[in-house]
């Protein structure tokens, strides 16, 4: 073999050794979310709101592999909204669903005229857009006999929306993993919870999905989202572990802490007389275990690890998590008494 023969050789089994643990990483991820907050049982209906972008692409292909190695069932109904945009291709979608084998629904509904009538040109229609595509999901989940509902949005949704709560409404709030909708009568999932974006735009260029572009309403994306997703991608290039450290702090409060008097009775405390790791420790030092990062050598070896290991990002040994799953497990039912099966790699 000569040696740029081995150099090819060489490089393509560095690219697929990358593929695979990409890959992995992806499903180890959407699967430990997933028994992290109970989001599938056994019996469920998923409909994966699907909209032809690499989020919800991925989310799909996802679902389909864990249906396939999990103990339980679960069935998955892809739907489509087409709200008449001028120029989608409404090939696009239900070409790939029926090449898959997917069973799928396209709920066609023009919001689009009634957006384009009631906000005014060059003012942003995300958010009316928005709030009609909910409505109508959640009817037609209803009319599917859907038990749950599957949205495509990511860590770094997550941690947006977390920021722009923060900086533009004074609130702790965010995306959580899964939560009943706001009419009260469907269970919102979000599966890609643990996974970086960056993660999925590899994955979707790996699968070469057909993706649909999402700019054809011709309305620009929020400007504070937009700014809040290049500061995050900023500290992501500067310190990965600050991200995922603030990632992390989503699952870790502290409302002693804090000062919502709703959360905890500030008014009604007292000293016990007991000693409290968790009491006010006055004028000692704050000390910051992860306050450091460690150089990241090997960027795709494991920025997930990127974020330590999942347990790790839960501040919580593995070993102390005797009740829950092993990572990377779907469930059956109650997860502290059900039966699991480890997500193989792929």
């Amino acid at each position: 073999m000569t040696s740029v023969a081995t150099s090819s050789h060489q490089a393509a089994l560095k690219q697929r050794q990358h593929e695979n643990k990409l890959t992995k990483r992806i499903m180890r991820e959407a699967g430990t979310a997933i028994v992290d907050y109970n989001m599938i049982e056994d019996g469920d209906k998923v409909m994966v709101c699907l909209s032809g972008g690499k989020d919800s692409y991925s989310m799909l292909d996802i679902l389909l592999t864990l249906q396939k190695r999990a103990p339980i069932h679960f069935d998955i109904i892809a739907v489509n909204l087409d709200q008449k945009q001028p120029g989608f291709p409404a090939h696009v979608l239900p070409d790939y669903l029926t090449e898959l084998g997917v069973p799928f629904h396209i709920e066609n509904q023009d919001t689009y005229s009634i957006v384009k009538r009631l906000i005014p040109e060059g003012k942003t229609t995300c958010s009316l857009c928005s709030r009609l595509r909910r409505g109508i999901l959640y009817r037609v989940a209803s009319e599917l006999g859907a038990t749950k509902i599957a949205l495509g949005h990511h860590r770094d949704d997550i941690l947006a929306t977390f920021f722009l709560n923060l900086f533009y409404a004074a609130k702790l709030k965010s995306m959580p993993p899964k939560l009943v909708s706001d009419d009260g009568r469907h269970t919102v999932i979000r599966p890609l919870a643990y996974i970086a974006e960056k993660d999925l735009i590899a994955y979707s260029e790996l699968k070469q999905f057909p993706i649909i572009p999402c700019n054809l309403c011709g309305s620009q994306e929020n400007l504070k989202r937009q700014e809040v997703a290049r500061m995050i991608a900023a500290w992501e290039k500067e310190s990965p572990k600050k991200v995922w450290n603030t990632f992390k702090a989503l699952s870790s409060i502290a409302p002693s802490h804090l000062m919502d008097r709703n959360l905890f009775d500030f008014a009604g405390l007292r000293p016990t007389g007991v000693a409290d790791e968790n009491g006010d420790k006055a004028f000692d030092a704050e000390t910051f275990a992860d306050a450091v990062d460690t150089p990241d050598a090997d960027a795709d070896a494991d920025v997930v690890q990127g974020a330590a290991s999942h347990d790790d990002r839960h501040n919580t040994p593995s070993s102390q998590r005797a009740d829950t799953p092993a990572a990377g497990t779907l469930t059956a039912g109650n997860p502290s008494r059900a039966r699991t099966i480890r997500i193989q790699s792929l």
